[in-house]
C-alpha cells in the first residue's frame, strides 16, 4: 500500500497509514513533522526526508527511511524500531524508554538526552558514524553504540559525551584518547564480556546496512558508564 504525501500534513499522512494495510511506504515526503507518532503494528517505508518527530511516542510500529531524517527521531519512543539509511539531525531518542534506533550515518547533537530504562525496557541506539556535541546528555538507562564508520581521522563522538549520565551504557568504537570525559563517569577498554552485550545490535546494523561484522569488531571499543547510581547527589542533597 502506497500513501503519497506530497501536499499533505502530518494528520492526513498518519491517518492514512492507520487506515491502510500493515506494510505502507510514505513517498513525497518533505519535511512533515510527527509522522508515525505513537503507532504499533504498522511497517512503513518512508522514501523522502520526514520533518522533525518521526516516530515520537512509537508504541512497536518499524519505521524505515530510504534518506537522512531530521530531529527527534524517536522522541520519547516506547517500542519498535526505527531503521535510517542515512544521516539525522539533533535530540534523537529523546527520553527514549523502550525500541531500537539504527542510524546508518552521523547524528546530530544531544542523541540519546535523557534516554532511559526500567525493568525488561532497554532502549538502544546504534549511530553508524559520529555524533555531534552532548551524546547521552543526562542519560539514565539503556545502551547508545556509536561505530564510527568512516570517519577517517575525526573524532567518534564531539564535545562533552556523558554530561549528567547517571545510568546506563555507553560503547564507542574507539580508544577514546582523544575525548574528554566528565569526572563522574568511567571510560574503560571493552572486555568481551562487555562485546557480548553489543553484538546482536552491531549483527543486525550490518544486517541492515550491508557492513561487515568482523570488521567492526577488530577495532577497539570504550565502554563508558556512570561513577554510581546517583553520582550528582552531592550537588542536591546535604550529607
Amino acid at each position: 500500500m502506497e500513501v503519497h504525501a506530497g501536499g499533505l500534513g502530518y494528520r492526513e499522512i498518519n491517518d492514512l497509514i492507520r487506515s491502510k494495510g500493515d506494510k505502507i511506504t510514505v513517498s513525497g515526503c518533505l519535511g512533515q513533522r510527527f509522522i508515525c507518532a505513537g503507532m504499533s503494528e504498522k511497517a512503513v517505508t518512508i522514501e523522502g526526508i520526514p520533518g522533525n518527530a518521526l516516530g515520537a511516542y512509537l508504541n512497536g510500529a518499524e519505521i524505515s527511511v530510504l534518506g537522512n531524517a531530521q530531529d527527534a527521531v524517536g522522541d520519547t519512543m516506547n517500542d519498535g524500531k526505527i531503521v535510517v539509511h542515512g544521516n539525522i539531525g539533533d535530540a534523537a531518542g529523546y527520553a527514549m524508554r523502550g525500541g531500537k534506533i539504527y542510524v546508518k550515518g552521523d547524528a546530530g547533537y544531544r542523541a540519546g538526552i535523557h534516554m532511559k530504562a526500567y525493568k525488561e525496557k532497554v532502549p538502544v541506539m546504534v549511530i553508524g558514524g559520529r555524533a555531534g556535541s552532548f551524546l547521552g546528555e543526562y542519560q539514565a538507562g539503556g545502551i547508545i553504540l556509536v561505530l564510527g564508520i568512516g570517519e577517517g581521522e575525526k573524532k567518534i563522538v564531539g564535545n562533552f559525551p556523558c554530561t549528567g549520565m547517571h545510568g546506563g551504557k555507553m560503547y564507542l568504537r574507539s580508544d577514546c584518547s582523544d575525548i574528554s570525559f566528565p569526572d563522574r563517569v568511567t571510560p574503560r577498554s571493552a572486555t568481551d564480556e562487555d562485546l557480548n552485550e553489543i553484538r546482536e545490535y552491531i549483527r543486525e546494523y550490518c544486517g541492515l546496512f550491508g557492513m561487515d561484522e568482523d570488521f567492526i569488531l577488530k577495532s577497539p571499543f570504550t565502554v563508558v558508564t556512570p561513577d554510581s547510581k546517583n553520582p550528582y547527589k552531592q550537588l542536591y542533597v546535604a550529607n
